[in-house]
């Protein structure tokens, strides 16, 4: 295994950091341009006095400290003016409020990012919110997280807490701010100094984008005012233990901790629900004394559950959750409330016999398949939007979402739980997070003793607020490194304490921690272009162990997202000029340019001749690309010798508009990357083998399958036959066996240089279940193993598949209709046919839900597309989509292809669409 050089996968951060100092050694201070009203349409926040409520700040009037002489005192008390300042959201950095309000222009596209002047957020910036309460008989507190980097806080005029004590992104708070609240308006303000990631824990950008130019200072998580009596309730959470393998039961543990926050002595009822189960018990509690509180099946006999609801990932079961409930009264009268959902499952991940991490899901093994995340760049909550990504996920057949910091808000996890997607958090590499540990180029500055403390309070933090979730199965304590002894110490104390239930992985890089041990994990790259047949390599990022994070790099977008990211004279450079930086790439000089894979598309498929040109040979070359990297770890799963037992894209989206890392793009459109995963993660799939020319079927799902019929043809370009062979009477186990039907002979009279592999997989009844088609050369292309770098592996000699430039024109005939349903869904159902009358296949043929300008319709959901349509062939597919997004436009449906012209035709309303079988194919 290439051993990967000290400095990380991202070793030019170091420019980026020169960089940016020099651009802010240009900048002066010019500060916001537009100002607004007082408080603007930021809204005062009515807190109700009933116990056990918890109420988000419903935003902030900001403003640069540059701007404002007045001091703290003055600035935290209620009627303070706030002349010019900028309304905020309730989770807001300083720039996404400033691009709410129009400061500036869209950061996304073209290069308008480095038009802002970074030098407007080398200063702390103020936020302050108002907040009423109709009396002060109870108690209140301010409870928070995801302040970035830190802050001074202050209550009506007063100092509540330093910004030494509020510092780190994942640090949780709660300050007793009783003895200050008075009846009426009450003031809030945070003093927010800038955010530098690689000095401070909280976030950073690594190599994956352009970083914003405020580096995200601000709040990015809920400001709670909490109201409770005498007695508060906290930590509460269930400890669950499932019977594996028989999952006959399962036994939960309730714990919570019961404090006093009175001088007095009192006696506290604790009282707890878990469906048709529950529970109480009385607690003495001396003045300030706290106290952890546990219900068992030892001393609660109905929190031992006969035949529980078991919590499963997407594809292999249901995703029930329960729910507690917990009440603390004192005379009895309810002082505090606690509500929290959780899951049943049991999660182990051992090494197996060569080292890897092989994951168990409630006793049965699974392949990790998964993408890594990003947030939106400017930390911009939008729930919608994030359930759209993870619909996308479970549309690709992926089951586990990675997360390298950037630990999303609690709602993520919540639809994560609902959608059965699992998910790997973790802490970051290259930064702060790893400065004890980072290669010597890396500017993560090393840790001092203050930073044990917030490494400790942050893990305690996200580990007491992820355990109950279901979908939440490993916590990364590294990433491209393990942390040394005392961080690692750091942690574990903290996760021991927080009952953390899951596995604990020292890194995602092939690393060691003192007490972990091994991570079983790799992170060999690729990170940039290498050819399909790279995956079936046993070797560096080839489909053996658990890959972490891993692609052939570059993803070029639609030509839609394209057009809507760069400008006429970018679009021109963008396929023109490999060489060019492209500043939608990444920051890293390493990945600054397309050159590495302009180069494989020009000797691949010959240079482009157009922009459209172009785009058409990315979409196919990412399409068997990111199709053979999953195939290859489907295939390897079930190796007896060094198995393949995960695997995550990196990335599954971009936080921007990106031509790098994603599955899908900014904007959720979909191309080659998008549908060559979801046809390598069908749940039975049939599948060519770069490495043997095998021909096999995987079948991910529990059952066997029986009776199958698999056949493969071979075509030349213009649709000659060359060879067919069909075998019947195929079995394959279920849980991600595979079987093989066939191998391809190594040569065959007659084929041409570029040539197609039809694959067709019929079962028992003859109906078709899965189809494949591949494009092919006789040319293999070259890896330089011995030249292999930590991104990736040059490529000396390059397939040829010049010869798919010559196939004819074929045209598609396309019938669409809409049936909008009442729960705001529309359904499309297209169907297409080559009505062609030669031989010639219309090759990747590409369907675009649109509106009357021909601009997509995003998000959708199709059952299969990009498919591919020999003469006299039909297929039916289906589109899903919300029919708000139309926005009272006519919906059409666009087809293009490889070999097939671009037409729309409208997709008229009509009766309950045909629901077939995802893209059956039929005959004429």
């Amino acid at each position: 295994m290439f051993p990967r050089p000290a400095l990380g996968r991202r070793y030019a951060v170091t420019a980026l950091v020169l960089g940016l100092l020099a651009s802010l050694a240009n900048g002066a201070w010019a500060g916001p341009r537009r100002p607004v009203a007082p408080h603007g349409p930021v809204r005062t926040t009515r807190v109700p006095s009933a116990a056990g409520t918890g109420t988000p700040l419903t935003g902030y009037a900001i403003q640069s400290s540059a701007k404002v002489s007045d001091s703290p005192a003055a600035i935290s008390s209620p009627g303070y003016p706030a002349t010019g300042w900028y309304p905020a959201g309730p989770r807001s950095t300083v720039l996404a409020a400033l691009l709410a309000d129009g400061v500036y222009a869209d950061p996304f596209f073209s290069a308008n990012q480095q038009k802002i002047p970074r030098a407007d957020f080398q200063v702390p910036w103020w936020y302050r919110s108002d907040f009423t309460v109709a009396d002060t008989a109870r108690r209140t507190y301010l409870d928070f997280s995801g302040v970035v980097p830190a802050a001074d806080v202050y209550v009506n005029g007063h100092r509540v807490a330093k910004a030494e004590e509020v510092t780190g992104a994942y640090t949780h708070h709660e300050l007793d701010v009783t003895s200050l609240v008075r009846p009426g308006t009450n003031t809030v303000a945070l003093r927010i100094p800038p955010n530098d990631p690689d000095k401070d824990l909280t976030m950073g950008w690594i190599d994956w984008l352009q970083p914003p130019p405020d580096r995200n200072m601000g709040i990015v998580r809920d400001v709670l005012v909490r109201r409770s009596g005498p007695v508060a309730l906290r930590d509460a959470h269930v400890i669950t233990e499932l019977a594996v393998p028989s999952l006959a039961s399962a036994d939960l543990t309730v714990k919570a901790l019961v404090r006093n926050d009175t001088g007095t002595a009192v006696t506290a009822e604790v009282t707890g629900r878990i469906g048709a189960t529950r529970f109480t018990r009385r607690v003495p509690l001396a003045a300030h004394e706290s106290k952890t509180v546990t219900f068992s099946p030892a001393d609660t006999p109905g929190l031992r559950l006969a035949s529980p609801k078991v919590w499963w990932p997407a594809g292999m079961g249901g995703q029930p959750l329960y729910d507690l409930g917990l009440t603390a009264s004192v005379a009895g009268t309810t002082s505090d409330a606690a509500h929290e959902s959780f899951g049943i499952r049991d999660v182990q991940a051992p090494l197996n016999a060569d080292g890897a991490r092989q994951y168990r899901i409630n006793g049965r093994k699974l392949l990790i398949k998964g993408g890594g995340w990003s947030p939106d760049e400017f930390l911009r909550w939008d729930r919608t939007y994030a359930e759209d990504r993870l619909k996308y996920a479970v549309d690709l057949g992926l089951n586990t979402i990675r997360l390298e910091g950037h630990l999303e808000p609690d709602e993520f996890f919540d639809l994560a739980d609902r959608y059965g997607i699992l998910t790997l958090p973790g802490w970051e590499c290259c930064d702060k997070w790893e400065g004890n540990v980072n290669g010597a180029d890396e500017p993560g500055e090393p840790w001092t003793d203050a930073d044990y403390p917030v490494a400790k309070a942050s893990m305690a933090a996200e580990a007491a607020r992820l355990r109950g979730h279901p979908s939440v199965i490993s916590f990364l304590i590294g990433s491209d490194f393990a942390p040394d002894a005392k961080t690692e110490k750091t942690y574990l104390d903290a996760l021991h304490a927080a009952d953390w239930p899951d596995p604990v992985v020292s890194a995602a890089s092939d690393n060691s921690s003192p007490r972990l041990g091994s991570s079983g994990m790799k992170m060999t790259g690729p990170y940039d272009w290498v050819p399909p047949g790279y995956w079936y390599a046993p070797r560096e990022g080839g489909a053996t162990g658990f890959n972490s994070e891993t692609s052939a790099g570059p993803s070029i977008p639609t030509l839609d997202t394209l057009r809507r990211m760069l400008t006429p004279a970018e679009l021109d450079t963008l396929w023109k000029d490999p060489a060019a930086r492209q500043y939608h790439r990444s920051p890293s000089p390493v990945f600054g340019t397309l050159k590495i894979y302009d180069a494989a598309l020009t000797g691949r498929y010959g240079a482009p001749t157009s922009l459209a040109d172009y785009v058409r040979k990315a979409q196919l070359a990412q399409y068997e690309n990111v199709r053979a990297q999953f195939e290859a770890y489907e295939r390897n799963a079930t190796d007896t010798s060094k198995p393949s037992t995960g695997v995550i894209h990196w990335m599954f989206n971009s936080g921007w508009t990106s031509l790098h890392w994603q599955l899908t793009d900014r904007y959720l459109d979909q191309g080659g990357a998008y549908f060559g995963a979801k046809k390598a993660n069908e749940p039975l799939h049939i599948q060519y083998s770069y490495d043997d020319r095998s021909v096999v079927v995987v079948n991910q799902r529990h059952a066997a399958a029986t009776g199958l019929t698999a056949r493969a043809t071979l075509f030349a370009p213009d649709g000659t036959q060359k060879y067919d062979r069909t075998v019947t009477g195929l079995e394959v186990s279920g849980d991600g066996a595979h079987g093989t039907a066939l191998t391809l002979p190594s040569s065959v009279s007659g084929l041409p240089p570029a040539y197609l592999l039809r694959l067709v997989l019929t079962g028992p009844d003859g109906r078709e279940v899965s189809r494949n088609v591949y494009w092919l050369s006789t040319r293999p292309d070259i890896l330089d193993w011995n030249h292999t770098t930590w991104y990736y592996t040059p490529t000396t000699g390059y397939a040829d598949l010049e010869g798919l430039s010559s196939m004819a024109q074929v045209p598609v005939s396309l019938t669409a209709a809409t049936r909008a349903r009442d729960d705001g869904v529309s359904t499309t159902t297209v169907t297409l046919r080559n009505t062609g009358t030669g031989k010639t296949p219309a090759l990747m043929t590409d369907v675009h839900l649109v509106d009357a300008r021909g601009k997509p319709v995003l998000p959708v959901r199709w059952s299969d597309n990009e498919v591919s349509l020999w003469p006299g062939e039909s297929v039916t597919l289906t589109a899903t989509w919300r029919t708000a997004d139309l926005r009272g436009s006519a919906p059409g449906v666009r087809v293009s292809g490889w070999n097939t012209p671009e037409r729309t035709v409208p997709a008229r309303s009509g009766g309950g669409p045909v629901r077939p079988a995802p893209g059956r194919f039929s005959s004429r």
